[in-house]
């Protein structure tokens, strides 16, 4: 698989098949992600891999809580304008017809939102965390490498889905896998494993805005 194709086919995978991620391709995977680019040098990606009986515990412990009171960070921005909105509405319109859910069913959706808590289903998960000391330059760092381990987990068949939400739990996860709240932020979760190809789900219309509603080429 080349680079465009693993652009292509990546998505946010949220049905996935119990097959069990091996370590030697993890392994694999991350060590190859080391040479992502990272300003200074200074590489501030720090990460927690988890599988097996440690997973479970996790997940157990995040299903029983109720969301922090004070979030670890700010996911959605205030007084956010209106077409980043309608991006938004874009992209889970589609997810939600594919298994049924109408808009106006909030029951339905906040029980699919919580599905976030076992990570879909997928046998593996990378909790990713970030020094409290760190700044935007570092974050946007993070997300480079997020999405270089992301592209190669694709090149060796495997798929990916971020989690966000699992910030909402940081501390408790911390505390179950030994990371200190004090100075460390857990930016997400990522769920790994091997996409169910027949799930609607994984089959959902992705939507992206058009190249020259972002991009200007200017002096060609």
């Amino acid at each position: 698989m080349n680079v465009s194709e693993a652009v292509a086919t990546r998505r946010a995978v949220r049905a996935f098949s119990p097959q069990p991620v091996p370590l030697e391709i993890l392994r694999s995977v991350l060590d190859k992600a080391r040479m992502a680019p990272s300003g200074c040098n200074y590489q501030p990606w720090e990460a927690v891999v988890l599988t097996g009986e440690p997973l479970l515990a996790v997940q157990t412990a995040v299903w029983a809580a109720t969301p922090q009171d004070d979030p670890e960070y700010v996911i959605h921005p205030p007084a956010l304008p209106a077409h980043y909105k309608g991006r938004l509405e874009e992209a889970m319109r589609p997810l939600y017809q594919s298994i049924g859910i109408e808009r106006s069913d909030a029951a339905a959706r906040k029980a699919f939102t919580d599905r976030n808590r076992h990570g879909f289903g997928a046998p593996a998960l990378l909790l990713c965390f970030i020094p409290r000391c760190m700044g935007h330059p570092q974050w946007a760092d993070l997300g480079i490498w997020l999405q270089t381990v992301m592209l190669l987990l694709r090149e060796a068949g495997l798929d990916s889905c971020a989690q966000g939400y699992l910030s909402y739990f940081a501390r408790l996860i911390k505390s179950c896998v030994g990371i200190d709240d004090a100075s460390q932020t857990l930016f997400c979760g990522l769920a790994i494993g091997y996409r169910d190809a027949d799930n609607p789900l994984n089959l959902s219309a992705r939507s992206r805005v058009a190249l020259d509603q972002q991009i200007k080429f200017l002096g060609f």
